[in-house]
């Protein structure tokens, strides 16, 4: 009986070891395909999946949770530089259940094609992004556009170019402006462009050393992640590395840096600005640039915020961003009342 017991308790121990193991194994020698796999996981719970459309032969890669056609407008949220639709997943998590949400991976980034410099301008994306809204049948009623970052100057200017497809839009720390103020991110830009200065872009980190301080340079408070998580963040940030350079190089190139400046005076759908007051990567003087040339714009700054509200306030920037949606709800129906 009790040799009985003993193998039982072995064999269950055996069965409990062999995935411990694997975990253990996958996390010292693979961490970015293990975060790769927490990542799908995550979107499995959310109850998003991922899916592909096509325009001709470029390929859309994004995930999407519930159906348009409800009390809401749709929700198409747009990542920011060498990020991929992932990053929304923390603001997903607090959005309702049944809110009609899709998440694109932009123009080159993650399960997206990857062609040339000619998508990967401002303009650019803004074009991609539209076939992508097409490819999907999302512009059959208007939707709500969400932006951060690189992915803030795409919808600014994608809300100034194509209006009549949007209900309201949603700006987060947007790139694309003339700051009043410059942030650490752009005074380290302007030596670099100078060339006083040898050194790697500050947002394509190549060593565990620059990840780290970039996480400093875009969180007000950064993760304290293990060095493994670490490994496998850069991991998998690495073979797109010459990519993220040439995406750089055409955003903050003279024909994109200042997009959204040059375009915001054309946005005419309810606009919401939400910015970490904190942030050092785009200084939150920006939102006073846009407040001043779009005076109806609902603005929010976020204290004890950086510049990545997605990851440091994903419960603050979702309450925002559905609260606003219902006050343009009900601001639309006072109007069909008077009408």
């Amino acid at each position: 009986m009790e040799l009985n017991v003993a193998k039982t308790i072995l064999l269950a121990g055996g069965v409990l070891v062999v995935p411990v193991l694997a975990f253990v194994t996958s996390f010292l020698f693979w961490p970015g395909a293990l975060l790769k796999a927490y990542n799908w996981y995550w979107r499995r719970r959310l109850g998003l999946v991922v899916r592909y459309s096509h325009r001709g032969n470029y390929r859309f890669c994004y995930s999407s949770r519930g159906a348009p056609g409800g009390t809401t407008p749709s929700l198409l949220l747009l990542h920011g530089f060498s990020a991929t639709k992932d990053m929304w997943l923390p603001v997903v998590k607090f959005l309702p259940r049944n809110q009609h949400v899709v998440c694109v991976d932009m123009p080159g980034h993650e399960g997206t094609s990857r062609t040339g410099p000619e998508d990967y301008s401002i303009r650019g994306q803004v074009e991609r992004i539209h076939q992508f809204v097409q490819s999907i049948g999302l512009d059959k009623r208007p939707f709500h556009l969400v932006g951060t970052s690189m992915g803030g100057n795409v919808a600014g200017v994608y809300a100034a170019t194509y209006p009549t497809h949007l209900s309201s839009v949603t700006l987060v720390c947007p790139a694309g402006l003339v700051y009043p103020t410059d942030s650490e991110f752009i005074s380290r830009l302007r030596e670099l462009e100078k060339g006083e200065k040898d050194e790697s872009i500050p947002l394509v980190p190549t060593t565990i050393q620059e990840l780290e301080d970039m996480l400093r340079l875009c969180c007000y408070t950064p993760p304290k992640l293990p060095r493994q998580v670490l490994s496998g963040l850069l991991a998998n940030r690495i073979p797109n590395n010459d990519f993220y350079k040439e995406v750089f190089m055409e955003i903050v190139g003279e024909k994109s840096r200042h997009s959204l400046q040059e375009n915001m005076h054309l946005i005419t759908v309810p606009l919401q600005v939400i910015w970490g007051k904190e942030d050092q990567v785009l200084d939150v003087s920006g939102a006073a640039v846009l407040q001043g040339a779009l005076p109806h714009c609902q603005v929010t700054v976020l204290d004890s915020c950086g510049h990545s509200v997605a990851l440091e306030r994903p419960r603050k920037a979702a309450k925002l961003i559905t609260d606003f949606l219902s006050e343009q709800a009900v601001s639309d129906g006072n109007m069909k009342k008077v009408s």
